[in-house]
């Protein structure tokens, strides 16, 4: 039977990557992501996106960007003008937060919005954010791992306790809970470490830039894993391509590359397109939702 995939938006507008975003992105406005935000949900689109970073130095931001519209906020006022789609937070950088301001917020998200978030989360990788904010950069990695655990075991009660290696408590209340019982956290990351996490704590991996092959053979090595044998539920493979998809421009090449993230075992894409006003968007959104369909 063919693959089902899933399609989700790296939403415009809310973020600016150096060379990867549209003129008219510039002077976007919410208006303009929200209409784009209602014809994904209309369309049939599994989830958008919003990623996170708090203060870029002026140099990082050469390569990195410097806008980065807050994911909670966003999310929540997308939620308000959609039904369906998914609200995917692309990703919470988990050092940043005491895990339980992460449950308090993506729980609210969760209320309002009647069960749609997806928890994205990373360990985060901009050393001089770290030191802004406080945050612990050598140990990130093993701090977000008793992150991970702690935020799973505190999403779906009032009554939360945690005695990890870096958190703990206990005698708290934290309302509202989520809606879902089980909150899908799909973690962030280019690196075999990165995936390795997905699989003993997350529900699904969400890399970027990285070529089809490369995923390909990080996947295969991961599934020899006993961690990947004893897990209860399929691993969402959340891919993106490293170009923008132009599928009303070029049909060919968007087919052959979709079928090449399909072979890497994608259940669901991000997608970034060639787009040069709110209008061709949403003109991409809908010409890709039939393409996909028409070869999955």
């Amino acid at each position: 039977m063919a693959p089902v995939i899933d399609l989700g938006v790296i939403t415009p507008v809310v973020t600016l990557l150096p060379k990867a975003h549209a003129r008219w992105e510039r002077d976007g406005t919410i208006d303009d992501v929200a209409r784009i935000a209602r014809a994904a949900d209309e369309l049939g689109y599994h989830h958008l996106t919003c990623s996170e970073h708090v203060a870029v130095p002026v140099e990082a931001a050469t390569t990195r960007g410097g806008r980065y519209w807050d994911p909670v906020a966003t999310l929540a006022y997308i939620a308000a003008v959609t039904d369906r789609i998914r609200l995917a937070s692309s990703v919470v950088v988990l050092g940043y937060h005491h895990p339980l301001a992460v449950v308090k917020q993506y729980a609210t998200l969760d209320r309002m919005s009647g069960g749609r978030v997806v928890l994205g989360v990373g360990v985060g990788s901009l050393t001089e954010e770290f030191e802004l904010l406080g945050a612990h950069f050598a140990d990130r990695g093993d701090r977000a791992d008793d992150a991970l655990r702690a935020i799973r075991a505190a999403l779906p009660t009032d009554r939360p306790t945690w005695d990890g290696p870096y958190y703990r408590w206990s005698d708290v209340v934290v309302e509202p809970t989520a809606v879902q019982d089980h909150v899908p956290i799909w973690v962030g990351g280019r690196s075999a470490r990165s995936l390795r996490r997905a699989v003993e704590l997350g529900d699904g991996w969400a890399p970027f830039g990285l070529a089809p092959e490369e995923i390909g053979a990080l996947v295969a090595a991961a599934r020899t894993a006993d961690a990947w044998a004893v897990r209860d539920r399929p691993l969402d493979l959340v891919l993106q391509s490293k170009r923008a998809f132009d599928p009303s421009g070029h049909p060919d090449a968007t087919r052959l590359e979709v079928d090449a993230l399909v072979g890497a075992g994608a259940t669901a894409l991000a997608l970034r397109f060639v787009h040069h006003s709110p209008d061709h968007y949403i003109e991409q959104l809908a010409v890709m939702a039939e393409l996909v369909g028409s070869i999955t």
